[in-house]
């Protein structure tokens, strides 16, 4: 029989991008998604007509619903994609966060290791539960501090993180108590196709193209490091596979560059690909009010995955952005009918009050 993993948040950003691979795999997926704003089943198209793709609307904090699905389709991996994941929304609202990134996530793992313990042996041995994290975990760095490690004290600086980190917190007790065998990897900043336009780069670009202005926070230093989707989902693949249990395993991009670097960038790419007669867009450049505890730098040193797994990622951060700016021009159907009237009145909560 084909291998068979419990995806949850595969119809998110990231979570689609994995569930896509997984099958052209071969991997028989059930993916477990509560669809909230960010979830969306357009993502998984290609899979509509797939008996090998189990989607099931829930939630991972309702753990009969995990247990039936683990008793029922028996797989050899969990693989954990689901939570809230946008720092503005985690000020407006931490409660939201802590109900899936904190108890969401204990209660997959309670499920999990009731199913894990009662495998039998072979099969208990190969058995994995892989929580998709974030570099958010460790806090901030200043110029020159060295990226961070697996070894980096967690220092989170916003609800968002806070949450991520008692999550990740909870995975590394539930193998150390329990024996679950479990892996922890923690990312940079994702870019790519089919990502929320909540979220920098799709934002810009759907309010450069409507032309409207171009929110930046602060004077746009902010440095990340960029990973583009598909080098993460690649690697979480190698982890999975050979990472040993109870490890971390830090994934980037090896891209650092300020919020601004970023926007101006994809401003020249519009440019060249979709000139508009009233200038260049990066005239369309709006600075705002910093938000609240906003993370100077972020950046991750993936030495360990490079050394121990082979890995490294594929996509320039040049030619990832203009794929990605490609694909977004050439699926503006996508993003409309993903821009809805609750995304709509986000921008409003979020970006409205804030003032040049």
């Amino acid at each position: 029989m084909p291998p068979c993993h419990l995806i949850t948040g595969g119809a998110g950003f990231i979570g689609s991008c994995h569930v896509l691979r997984s099958r052209t795999a071969g991997v028989r997926v059930v993916n477990l998604d509560k669809l909230t704003y960010s979830g969306n089943p357009e993502n998984l198209a290609a899979l509509r007509d797939d008996p090998d793709h189990i989607f099931v609307r829930g939630d991972i904090g309702n753990d009969e619903l995990t247990a039936h699905l683990l008793e029922i389709h028996q797989p050899d991996a969990v693989i954990n994609f689901a939570a809230e994941s946008h720092v503005d929304r985690s000020i407006h609202d931490p409660d939201a966060f802590v109900r899936t990134n904190v108890l969401g996530t204990c209660a997959l793992l309670r499920a999990a290791l009731r199913y894990w313990k009662a495998l039998p042996e072979d099969r208990r041995a190969a058995f994995r539960f892989l929580h998709v994290s974030t570099d958010e975990v460790f806090g901030a760095l200043r110029p020159g501090d060295p990226a961070f490690a697996e070894t980096t004290a967690y220092a989170p600086n916003s609800p968002y993180s806070a949450s991520k980190a008692a999550g990740d917190h909870l995975v590394r007790a539930f193998h150390e108590t329990y024996g679950l065998p479990t892996l922890i990897t923690n990312c940079s900043n994702n870019y790519g196709p089919r990502q929320f336009p909540e979220k920098l780069i799709p934002l810009i670009l759907c309010n450069a193209l409507a032309r409207k202005p171009l929110p930046i926070y602060g004077t746009g230093g902010n440095i990340r490091d960029w990973l583009h989707v598909e080098d993460h989902c690649e690697a979480l693949s190698l982890v999975l596979e050979k990472g040993e249990p109870g490890r971390t395993y830090n994934i980037g991009g090896r891209s650092e560059r300020t919020n601004l670097e970023v926007v101006r960038a994809l401003c020249g790419i519009l440019d060249r690909l979709r000139p508009h007669p009233d200038g260049p867009y990066a005239d369309l450049i709006a600075f705002v009010a910093d938000r609240p505890g906003h993370d100077f730098r972020y950046a991750v040193d993936c030495g360990r995955l490079e050394r121990e797994l082979g890995w490294k990622p594929r996509h320039g951060f040049e030619q990832g952005l203009e794929d990605t700016v490609r694909w977004y021009l050439d699926h503006q159907d996508w993003t409309d009918r993903v821009r809805n009237g609750e995304y709509r009145a986000w921008l409003e909560t979020n970006y409205g009050g804030r003032r040049a």
